[in-house]
């Protein structure tokens, strides 16, 4: 099985090499790297490709987490990578009939980007935790309209994404997260948001296309509705 290694060095230095590969990122946004601490080694699977789901627009909903004015403009990957990528997977889920919902906190509701802001009819959540059906309606809401799969989709993996992850398959989702449409600020927190996703209570290592109950990891370009 190919490994995939994560060094973390003092100096705030992250190191992650798989396959004979090495990436070195100096000084990242959130890097675990303490002053003073020993250099840490760790070791884990490598992350499955992303696989091609096909979804019922009927019974599928895409949740749409945090695309808002501060928190996404002030991530580079976030405006850069991950927003181009929704909007375009939103206009196609859109255009087949996918139910879409939103959730973010109080104070942001209103600053959604306008490449995927709501509009009239949208299901609109706000939180006050990570995971978005933490006391919320969003589970009630999802259900009155048939809905048992989740497109997945936000700022950030290890985080809001990973949480609601876990509290969408809790309440019998099946869930879907395309890689090119989430992230963290180091990719050092992406890959372990996503290995995370994958090894949930109901986990799915070999990320088997749309194991009942379960996350699957996809693209935006490898989802497809009919």
């Amino acid at each position: 099985m190919t490994l995939f290694r994560i060094v973390l060095l003092t100096s705030s230095l992250v190191l992650a090499v798989g396959s004979k590969t090495a990436l070195a990122q100096t000084g990242a946004p959130g890097s675990m790297a303490a002053p003073g601490k020993p250099m840490v080694t760790l070791q884990m699977p490598a992350l499955p490709d992303p696989v091609r789901v096909v979804l019922s627009p009927a019974t599928t909903a895409f949740l749409v987490l945090d695309y808002v004015d501060p928190i996404c403009k002030s991530q580079p990957k976030c405006l850069g990578q991950m927003l181009p990528a929704a909007a375009a997977l939103m206009e196609r889920a859109r255009k087949a009939g996918v139910v879409v919902a939103y959730g973010t906190r109080d104070r942001t509701m209103a600053k959604w980007l306008p490449e995927v802001a709501p509009q009239p009819g949208d299901i609109k959540i706000t939180n006050t935790e990570q995971d978005r059906f933490y006391e919320s309606d969003l589970d009630k809401a999802l259900k009155a309209k048939g809905i048992t799969t989740l497109i997945m989709a936000g700022w950030k993996v290890s985080g809001s994404v990973a949480y609601t992850s876990v509290g969408a398959t809790v309440h019998g989702y099946t869930v879907v997260v395309p890689m090119d449409a989430t992230a963290a600020a180091s990719d050092y927190e992406t890959t372990i948001g996503f290995y995370q996703i994958l090894n949930q209570g109901n986990s799915n290592l070999t990320n088997m296309p749309l194991k009942p109950h379960a996350p699957t990891l996809s693209r935006t370009d490898m989802i497809v509705f009919q």
